[in-house]
């Protein structure tokens, strides 16, 4: 459970394993993205637009790698993908849901 979210955030993790924030408001490239982390405000200068609802990085996450939101894996990333930059279908695989790929994550 959420709780305590601040005035001010543009954005928001729900674990303190997520390498990716839900944005609060339609972000803007250039624009500062406040992200409430955990008990922690950070910032993040966006790379691309990003619209309400979807997600953007928070930390570098290279090619290959898994994605993780929720605390959770629900995905891997098709491309190296910078801090700042909108996550998404153009730049994350789906494996949720999919057993083979879904066993072949929790192997790692």
């Amino acid at each position: 459970m959420v709780s305590n979210i601040h005035a001010g955030a543009d954005a928001l993790t729900i674990h303190n394993q997520d390498q990716v924030a839900t944005v609060l408001r339609d972000l803007s490239e250039g624009d500062t993205a406040w992200i409430r982390h955990g008990e922690t405000m950070i910032s993040i200068k966006l790379l691309e637009n990003v619209a309400f609802g979807h997600k953007i990085a928070i930390t570098n996450i290279s090619e290959g790698s898994v994605v993780r939101k929720y605390g959770e894996i629900i995905g891997r990333a098709t491309k190296e993908i910078e801090a700042g930059m909108h996550v998404h279908v153009h730049n994350v695989e789906g494996i949720r849901g999919r057993g083979d790929k879904t066993a072949q994550e929790e192997q790692r």
